[in-house]
C-alpha cells in the first residue's frame, strides 16, 4: 500500500490551490470582458468590478501574511498589482475611467503566471 508523504500532500495542495486561483482569475476575466462589452454602467460591469475587488482583497490579505510561502519581493509586487486593480475597478465604478482592457490584461498576466 502506498502512502503519500506529507511533502507530496502539501505539493498537491499547492497545485490544487493554483488551479483554483487560475479558475477564479478566468472567471473574473470573463466577467471583465462582459462588462467591457456591455458598458461601465451595466449589471455585467458591476458584477465584474465587484469580483475584481473580492478576488484581490482576498489575495492581498493572504499575501500580507508572513506565513505566505512566496518570496517577500514577489509578495510585495503582487500586493502592488492588487492595489492597482482594486483602484482601477473603483475608478471604473465611479465613472472616472472605462479602462476595462487594462484590468483584463493585468489579470490575464497574473493568471498566466499561476501555470
Amino acid at each position: 500500500m502506498y502512502q503519500m508523504s506529507y511533502a507530496e500532500t502539501l505539493e498537491d495542495s499547492a497545485e490544487d490551490r493554483r488551479g483554483q486561483e487560475r479558475e477564479l482569475f478566468a472567471l473574473v476575466i470573463a466577467q471583465l470582458h462582459a462588462g467591457k462589452e456591455h458598458g461601465s454602467r451595466s449589471n455585467e460591469a458591476a458584477q465584474a468590478l465587484t469580483s475584481v475587488h473580492r478576488l484581490w482583497s482576498i489575495l492581498i490579505d493572504d499575501l500580507g501574511h508572513p506565513e505566505n510561502g512566496l518570496p517577500a519581493e514577489l509578495r510585495a509586487d503582487l500586493i502592488s498589482i492588487g492595489i492597482w486593480c482594486v483602484k482601477q475597478a473603483d475608478l471604473i465604478r465611479t465613472g472616472s475611467s472605462d479602462d476595462f482592457q487594462g484590468l483584463i490584461e493585468i489579470n490575464e498576466l497574473v493568471r498566466d503566471g499561476l501555470s
